[in-house]
């Protein structure tokens, strides 16, 4: 399993760094997880189109989460050779309906030479292969998401949330968390910080921890991170 960090910002616009998107490659498998401003673009910056995607996940509906992915489906249709291959995406509650309003917008995002698969996620697991991906509510919208990989190793994406119960019971174990921590003192409802963190830490003990969906709070940050803790840069690439 190979992790590679597309992006680690948040809604505010910055050159260092774009929103939090993550590139999953398992085998031949490509999984990616949300679809903010320019993650088409980043994909094509590191080597990737929007061909080399078999599955998207949505972690909520916000538009730093999403704002792509009408722009991803439009070059599956109209790119130098139009997508042939199947495409599923998976969201949390409420994301046919998120769907159906967006094609609405943007009719030209419905397929035209390939299979879209669109799925709600829900407390079963969704298995495909060797890959399990099962995710659990978190606390943010209704619709919020965090999930968990497993295939041979593990890895959790927490999405955006606050403290969360259900966050330690997915991340129990895992081989790698991938964690918003959107400040790292100020408390702002529906966020992190790293003293609302490391109560999660403490319960769900990963072996890795890396730190993503950064306000620019992160920039003045004098303190010092320990392990496991590790602070994400775009382009950051992880293997399991």
């Amino acid at each position: 399993m190979n992790i590679k960090i597309l992006g680690t910002g948040t809604s505010i616009p910055s050159l260092k760094r774009l929103s939090s998107s993550y590139l999953v490659t398992i085998g031949d498998y490509r999984i990616l997880i949300d679809a903010g401003p320019s993650v088409v673009r980043r994909l094509l910056e590191f080597g990737f189109t929007v061909e080399d995607i078999d599955l998207i996940i949505i972690t909520h509906f916000h538009v730093d989460h999403t704002a792509d992915l009408s722009t991803f489906l439009f070059a599956c249709n109209y790119g130098i050779k139009p997508r042939q291959k199947p495409l599923t995406i998976i969201g949390g509650p409420g994301f046919r309906r998120f769907f159906k309003g967006l094609s609405k917008i943007y009719p030209w995002i419905m397929p035209n030479y390939y299979d879209l698969y669109i799925k709600v996620m829900s407390m079963h697991p969704f298995e495909l292969n060797d890959i399990t991906i099962t995710a659990r509510s978190v606390n943010h919208n209704r619709e919020s998401i965090a999930v968990r990989i497993d295939a041979g190793k593990s890895v959790v994406f927490s999405g955006d949330t606050s403290y969360s119960k259900r966050l330690i019971e997915l991340a129990k174990g895992v081989d790698l968390m991938i964690t918003e921590c959107s400040f790292p003192e100020r408390k702002v409802k529906g966020h992190l910080n790293l003293a609302n963190l490391a109560r999660i830490i403490e319960g769900a003990r990963p072996k890795r921890v890396i730190l993503s969906h950064l306000y620019p709070d992160w920039d003045d940050f004098k303190g010092v991170l320990h392990e496991p803790y590790l602070l994400a840069e775009d382009g950051m690439e992880i293997g399991l």
